[in-house]
């Protein structure tokens, strides 16, 4: 029972940075970083 508590609680604060991070701005900045990542994976950047 303790342990299924652990896991909703952990849950409920990654949901809750992952929010603050999209509202930041951040996932412009990872989605630049992954196209990136790809260009250099193929060659291309």
């Amino acid at each position: 029972m303790r342990r299924n508590n652990a896991w909703i609680v952990l849950t409920v604060i990654a949901i809750g940075l992952i929010t603050v991070g999209a509202l930041n701005g951040e996932i412009n900045v990872m989605f630049t970083k992954a196209i990136y990542i790809c260009k250099e994976c193929i060659g291309i950047g």
